[in-house]
């Protein structure tokens, strides 16, 4: 026991130096790790010709670095095909927040459990410039990733391929992109593909698009949506009429945010939309709360050198989301134009059509996946008739809206045979 506490105090005590292998060997000495993993190199990175790859399963970690010539330039981490328990997860966790210019890490199969999920979101949180964070071949029995994207997460790209997360995950991962009371305001980009998300994870996650206002691209490819979620998640991207609860809530935030006490609060629904226009031009760049727009957020951040997130154009991260970093910097250049903007969607401009208040819908939304899903002709029109409806207010002057939508289907790709002798050849593709 006396052992296990000095042993506790002396990797306390231990000051990390921004040499990984020197950092781990110290660590794990004073843990009691006796395999210690080792740090090499990338093969794919230009200046590491003849170095020694890392074995499926070795205890390896593999680094990329900004200066081929300087140990210290780690901006990469990656471990592949080994288990990360508790113990080697706090070494780590020591270890990688001295690593100043770390932005991606990449834990593939690495035998995560529900447990140590929090401590590795503390850790992500620690690491001043982490922006991408990639977990695959990690299915957790109680789906915990939900923890990783909530109101106060740091991450801007998180991609959870080959989790077998379901419904109930999803549902949970919904909640964390946003609820009516909270959202998500750094995540710009989620991968959810390959998993088993049906068409009621499919609506979950279309309830967390309702109010969140940063996320750019999102990819559901290889999954079980079908029809039904396809038209749940087409309705979030056009005008949608609000709830009760939702309008409550927004004629709250409006005597908020004209100064007026909630007693003045008139008990009819039909004057709270009328004025929303002249609500939110009253106020002032001042007022609007951390983290309201994250896109202007993240480019204030990078002109003036201290975002812990850099997604500037001449960073080269080898990632399976760079499809939607055009998209991401366009959003931010279009953003940053912008005067003003409501504290929360609920007060966006909106129209009083037959006693419901309608508001735009999410026209955040740049890039959505849904390839090889299970999506027939009502989904699809479903979805381009969202996006019609989205061009259609952007003449109107209204956001951007979805600029990518992916729709290749295995239907199409290997039609019926009966059908097949008079289709001919089978098409590449489908989608809108």
């Amino acid at each position: 026991m006396e052992s296990e506490q000095r042993a506790e105090q002396g990797a306390e005590q231990y000051q990390c130096c921004g040499l990984l292998q020197q950092d781990l060997t110290e660590l794990c000495a004073w843990a009691g790790i006796t395999s210690i993993p080792r740090v090499t190199v990338r093969p794919s990175c230009a200046a590491t010709e003849g170095a020694e790859p890392c074995r499926l399963g070795e205890r390896c970690i593999q680094v990329e670095l900004q200066n081929d010539n300087d140990p210290r330039s780690v901006c990469g981490v990656f471990l592949r095909g080994w288990k990360v328990d508790e113990e080697m997860l706090g070494v780590l966790s020591k270890c990688l927040p001295a690593l100043g210019s770390l932005k991606t890490l990449n834990l593939w199969s690495t035998g995560l459990t529900d447990h140590i999920l929090p401590v590795l979101g503390t850790m992500v949180a620690r690491c001043p410039r982490l922006w991408s964070l990639t977990l695959e071949g990690n299915p957790l029995p109680e789906h915990s990733f939900h923890v990783l994207m909530g109101a106060s997460s740091t991450l801007s790209h998180l991609s959870l391929r080959n989790n077998c997360i379901d419904d109930r995950a999803a549902q949970l991962l919904g909640q964390g992109l946003s609820s009516m009371s909270s959202s998500n305001h750094s995540l710009l980009s989620l991968v959810l593909s390959f998993n088993r998300i049906s068409d009621v994870g499919a609506e979950h996650i279309a309830e967390g698009l309702r109010w969140n206002r940063s996320l750019l691209s999102l990819s559901l490819a290889h999954n079980r949506i079908g029809d039904a979620g396809a038209v749940k998640l087409a309705e979030v991207l056009q005008p949608f009429k609000l709830r009760h609860e939702e309008v409550v809530e927004r004629r709250r935030l409006q005597m908020e945010e004209q100064g007026q006490p909630r007693a003045a609060e008139s008990s009819s629904g039909h004057a709270l939309s009328l004025q929303v226009s002249a609500a939110a031009g009253k106020l002032s760049a001042t007022k609007q709360r951390t983290g309201t727009t994250k896109k202007k957020e993240l480019l204030r951040k990078d002109k003036s050198k201290q975002s812990k997130k850099s997604t500037a154009p001449s960073d080269s991260r080898p990632g399976r989301s760079r499809g939607a970093k055009g998209a991401i910097e366009e959003q931010q250049d279009t953003e940053a134009e912008d005067l003003a903007e409501p504290s929360h969607p609920l007060l966006e401009p909106g129209l009083h059509c037959g006693g419901n208040v309608i508001l735009p819908g999410n026209r955040v939304l740049l890039n959505l996946n849904l390839s090889y899903n299970r999506i027939t002709e009502r989904g699809l029109g479903a979805l381009l008739a969202a996006v019609e409806g989205q061009e259609q207010q952007e003449g109107a002057g209204g956001r951007q809206g979805l600029r990518c939508l992916s729709l290749n289907c295995l239907c199409c790709l290997y039609p019926a045979p009966e059908a097949a002798a008079a289709a001919g050849p089978p098409p590449q593709a489908c989608g809108g």
